[in-house]
């Protein structure tokens, strides 16, 4: 990107590389921190704008996904350096609209360009394609094989939902969008409002890369609207192939309905809730409860509790030493104070979160920190009850996005286990443990599988790692399709359907599964995997 003519904030959709004023009303974001509206208003898209983003994805479906390796890998790069070359016009947006701090969001405009050259590489790689081939065995007997081949190909125009707590890494060229494009696919972003300003800046980065790219203008659109009415409307227009959507366990139920209930129902990959459970047994609490105590606290109280890992549930052992842990969390989080939430709204849920959990028969307040300085920064909280309480009161597994903890004591192996098993699907769980606890650890270590999709060991679930093991994702309610990740290389999957060619002519077969193997890929054939040098 040209650093002389950085796009400003004016306002406006990006429909297929043109600016768009949308005519059905108006939004502004709102600065978390006063309540003071942020110029400029921001028009929202109506119907036919709308139609127009999902119709020029569609028209440049099949030119976008026939791009080379290295031609959508340049591609993906060329964002990444756009979005880079935003500088500190791009974190003091993010900044005004979240209330988050300046290093918070340098650091995930890192993990953003990250993404995107990861998959940079996953697409050079190409091992995405899973090419396969079963060539032709005309002797066989009693009948002969015919040559067969497959390959992944990208499912079509993907609708892209902005994370309110991710401005960046989770929003308009965050992972969704980065994957979705890597495997082939257009996309239209439904910007965040919350953060619209932070939206149209990186929206223009990645529309810029679209035209440097030679690409067809409609493989990005960036629009503005109302959630639920637009985010409806993309779940129902029939040019949609796939929705990619990280937010509240509501919403994400509520598209998840509408593709399913289409004509041609579509996979909605949705990141809805988790209260991250932490298991810690026994040897833990031997050595320093007190250090255990201040992670746990800085964990729960990350980034005002609104990461998708913080650790809203942590089991502990009944006694002395489960005592002190639970005094020494208590002193911690009682000198706390609340940061400056998201939004207005986000606050005033926590806040009801925490006020249910107070009036929760069974729960008791252990510790409550002070407010912070801002409109929008509630006291976090930290509840104590019982592993026979917990079995009995649904509420307990309700996320309280914020920074509010429950402690359940437990009494035993039995005891544990039955408050594991009870769980929700969950996109982390956590153990701590020592040699002495292997007998436990083995036991409850098949329960969590069942229940996540990260398990950790002596650490803490809030920073996500990106990379080609990593799983983000989880049994519902945390996501809707347990088998993919919203982070990491494997993301892609979720873009891509695999399509079988049998007895096609090689002049006729696309490059991976020529016999000359053009692109030089990894194959598997007849089963055996054939690396490339």
């Amino acid at each position: 990107m040209d650093t002389t003519t950085r796009p400003a904030v004016t306002g406006r959709s990006i429909i297929a590389g043109e600016a768009v004023t949308g005519s059905a009303g108006s939004i502004h974001a709102v600065d978390p921190a006063t309540g003071r509206d942020i110029e400029p208003a921001f028009g929202m898209v109506t119907e036919a704008q709308l139609t127009a983003a999902t119709t020029a994805a569609a028209e440049a479906f099949d030119v976008y996904r026939a791009t080379t390796p290295e031609a959508r890998a340049a591609f993906l790069e060329r964002i990444a350096d756009n979005i880079d070359a935003l500088g500190d016009e791009l974190t003091e947006r993010a900044a005004l609209e979240t209330g988050l701090p300046a290093a918070r969001l340098s650091g995930e405009r890192g993990r953003t360009v990250g993404q995107l050259r990861l998959f940079a590489g996953v697409v050079r790689n190409g091992d995405h394609l899973q090419a396969r081939l079963d060539p032709a065995q005309p002797e066989r007997s009693p009948l002969p094989r015919l040559d067969i081949r497959q390959r992944h190909i990208a499912l079509g125009p993907v609708a892209v939902f902005g994370a309110s707590n991710f401005p960046l890494a989770f929003s308009t060229g965050g992972g969704d969008t980065a994957s979705a494009l890597a495997a082939g696919c257009p996309v239209v972003v439904k910007a965040h409002n919350a953060h619209p300003g932070t939206a149209e800046l990186v929206g223009h980065a990645i529309s810029q890369a679209v035209a440097e790219s030679g690409l067809p203008a409609g493989v990005f659109s960036l629009v503005f609207g109302a959630g639920a009415s637009v985010g409806q409307a993309l779940a129902a227009d029939p040019r949609i192939k796939a929705i990619g959507f990280t937010g509240s366990r509501g919403a994400g139920v509520a598209l998840m309905k509408t593709a399913a209930g289409r004509p041609e129902p579509i996979p909605v990959y949705a990141e809805m809730s988790s209260i991250n459970p932490v298991a810690v047994l026994p040897g833990a609490l031997l050595s320093d409860p007190r250090q255990l105590a201040a992670d746990f606290v800085a964990s729960l109280t990350l980034g005002a509790g609104q990461f998708c890992t913080n650790p809203g549930l942590i089991f502990v052992p009944s006694g002395s030493d489960g005592d002190a842990f639970v005094a020494a969390t208590a002193a911690l989080l009682g000198s706390a104070r609340g940061a400056t939430m998201l939004t207005a709204g986000i606050a005033a849920s926590c806040r009801s979160g925490i006020d249910e959990l107070r009036t929760t028969d069974g729960v008791d307040l252990v510790a409550e920190g002070r407010p912070g300085g801002t409109e929008n920064a509630p006291a976090p909280a930290l509840f104590t009850s019982s592993a026979r309480t917990f079995l009995t009161r649904p509420a307990l597994q309700e996320e309280v996005f914020g920074s509010a903890g429950v402690i359940i004591r437990y009494s035993g192996e039995q005891e544990l286990r039955s408050g594991l098993e009870a769980l929700q699907g969950q996109l982390t769980a956590t153990v701590h443990a020592t040699d002495t606890d292997h007998a436990t650890a083995v036991d409850v270590l098949p329960i969590l599988e069942r229940k996540v999709g990260r398990i950790l060991f002596n650490s803490w679930p809030t920073g996500v790692e990106v990379g080609h093991a990593m799983v983000h994702g989880g049994p519902f309610p945390a996501t809707s399709d347990s088998r993919t990740t919203s982070v990491g290389s494997l993301a892609i999957a979720r873009f891509q359907r695999p399509v079988s060619y049998q007895n096609v002519p090689d002049a006729l077969l696309p490059a991976p599964l020529q016999e000359s193997n053009p692109w030089s890929l990894n194959r598997r054939i007849d089963g055996m995997v054939q690396a490339q040098g």
